[in-house]
């Protein structure tokens, strides 16, 4: 699918600035829609928008169709009544600068009994519409829901260390649990109508600002999830449900003992029996909230690396085939779709068999500029005169050091040798005419100025940050996914220069 030629910005909703020590869906997030505007850009790209468990990473999350209660604006609720000006959290007890994670999850823990204390109180038409949010999304709220009660009960451990019998999720176990815990569970159900509520405000305040929200779809679900406790049939588990292979991805550009993400691989036979039933409402759902959708790790979906169960690298592995085109023939028929909105994101090895089924659906793939000047094998392709059009091209990704800091980084922050780091900035150099006090603008110039469809910035990018910026370091377990825009740093004479280049390349 082709889209129209246009230019965006990479930057998560945790990533803006914020009162209560993380960016949210409130004041912080209209203003930076309207910096877009500002700038002439017409897409606002996001990372996985639900609650995220092991690591903080959206690509971990307890649910893959709930949203982050995180990111639920404390401000908005106070203009909606549901909070209190005296029940909002001192400003010293957290900074402006990058989330600490820990100290928001227990603060708003706090919090949402009260919101769920004046939802009751405040009058019919809130809780007709909360009550109504329940209804029509039971068929995944209901096990989500009692999933995190029960967590809470466990002390967060993962289900497969909770009491056997809720575990296993036995008849009486469920019943009894659901009776034990009444108000948790409408906790955890009144967050999700919070999140939903108020991102259907910015998708709005996105449509009248003519933004599209490129959204982003994980391959694989967390395996402490409540998809996997509930739909336990769908993936490949033991018989005390741990999986029998683990998802990853061999030793690549971020790492050289691979990538072990940890996630449990699908059945494929089952899903298909069902006509990949649990798929199409996973897509369903999100293009109810986004405009396109980037499927991360496309590759799998042709074959996936299954790592040993028990193994601590991706080292050894095997590609084990996926569903292929069946999967996506599926989607599009039940979903009426005569052209499917997706990107394929398709770094790392890919094959001709990766690629053909890409081009079968007409979908983008990605090119990275970082990727072009060095030993990657789809280099040649990542050099903006050989890009096609119908393809998403980025200075960097989430899982890259920001340009700023590929460019200034050494042999001791990355998998690249002091040779091969010097090799690349001459490559560079001669490729750009560089002025290396400028290099994010000149990554930036040259992904607008080429043929591509979309160009994305990421915000890091645009504002020529180093490395202390970075938002993902792949194989690292920790101290991931913090970083903040600080109050007032993304200013309008910075998208103004983005909006002139935009206008200059036909991408306004």
């Amino acid at each position: 699918m082709s889209f129209r030629r246009s230019s965006g910005i990479l930057l998560h909703p945790t990533s803006l600035p914020g009162r209560f020590g993380i960016g949210d869906l409130g004041p912080a997030l209209f203003e930076f829609l309207d910096l877009l505007v500002a700038g002439r850009q017409r897409v606002w790209q996001v990372l996985p928008l639900g609650p995220t468990g092991y690591g903080d990473s959206p690509y971990q999350c307890f649910s893959a169709f709930a949203g982050n209660p995180l990111l639920v604006s404390l401000e908005s609720l106070v203009a909606d009544g549901l909070l209190a000006e005296t029940d909002l959290p001192d400003r010293s007890t957290f900074h402006d600068g990058d989330v600490d994670f820990p100290a928001v999850i227990e603060n708003r823990r706090a919090l949402w009994p009260r919101v769920l204390d004046r939802l009751d109180a405040s009058g019919a038409d809130v809780t007709r519409r909360f009550d109504q949010f329940c209804r029509t999304q039971a068929h995944w709220l209901d096990d989500f829901a009692l999933f995190m009660a029960v967590k809470d009960a466990h002390d967060q451990a993962p289900w497969t260390m909770w009491d056997a019998e809720i575990a296993q999720r036995e008849e009486r176990a469920l019943a009894r649990w659901s009776s034990r815990c009444v108000r948790d569970i409408r906790l955890h159900k009144l967050t999700q109508f919070l999140f939903f509520e108020q991102w259907q405000r910015v998708r709005d305040a996105c449509r009248e600002r003519s933004i599209d929200i490129m959204g982003d779809l994980p391959i694989f679900v967390a395996h402490d999830s409540a998809d996997v406790w509930a739909r336990r049939e769908l993936f490949r588990l033991d018989e005390k449900g741990q999986p029998t292979a683990l998802a990853g991805v061999p030793p690549d550009y971020f790492s050289a003992t691979g990538q072990l993400w940890g996630n449990p691989h699908y059945r494929w036979d089952v899903l298909s029996q069902t006509r990949y039933a649990w798929w199409i409402e996973r897509i369903r759902a999100l293009l109810a909230q986004v405009d396109r959708i980037r499927i991360d790790h496309f590759r799998g979906f042709e074959a996936a690396w299954e790592v040993p169960a028990g193994s601590t690298t991706a080292i050894r592995g095997e590609w084990k085939k996926g569903p292929g085109a069946s999967l996506f023939e599926e989607v599009r028929a039940a979903l009426a779709l005569d052209r499917l909105p997706f990107v394929a994101e398709n770094l790392g090895v890919i094959t001709p068999e990766v690629e053909a089924l890409r081009e079968r659906f007409d979908l983008p793939g990605m090119a990275i500029l970082q990727f072009a000047f060095g030993t990657d094998p789809q280099a040649p392709t990542f050099k903006p005169h050989n890009y096609q059009r119908n393809v998403v091209v980025y200075t960097g990704t989430h899982d890259n050091d920001t340009t700023m800091g590929w460019w200034t980084g050494d042999a001791g922050h990355s998998t690249r040798s002091e040779g091969e780091i010097e090799d690349e900035r001459e490559y560079v150099r001669r490729y750009l005419g560089l002025d290396s006090r400028s290099i994010h603008w000149e990554f930036i110039r040259a992904v607008m100025a080429s043929v591509a469809d979309t160009a994305i910035v990421p915000a890091q990018d645009l504002l020529g940050l180093g490395s202390d910026a970075r938002f993902n370091r792949p194989g690292s377990a920790s101290g991931n996914w913090r970083w903040r825009l600080r109050p007032g740093q993304l200013t309008r004479e910075t998208m103004r220069t983005l909006g002139a280049m935009a206008e200059t390349y036909d991408r306004a």
